[in-house]
């Protein structure tokens, strides 16, 4: 699992699985998440929306990488 520092308190999880390297660009994001192959902390998440807080771990086919202040 790699940390992956942001500014601030809060990211969106499209942001942050570009900020992170799990995808390569944000298409491919939005077709991972409403495909349901995005977890957060454990369970599926299809809001590219939601806000992600220090602490929240993301995996993406297997990758895995948590929000860091």
């Amino acid at each position: 699992m790699r940390d992956v520092p942001i500014d601030g308190d809060m990211i969106r999880l499209g942001q942050f699985l570009k900020l992170a390297d799990l995808i390569d660009t944000g298409g491919e994001g939005k077709i991972l998440i409403a495909s349901g192959d995005v977890s957060v902390n454990g369970e599926i998440d299809v809001r590219r929306g939601r806000q992600l807080h220090p602490g929240d771990v993301v995996e993406v086919q297997g990758r895995r990488a948590r929000v860091v202040s």
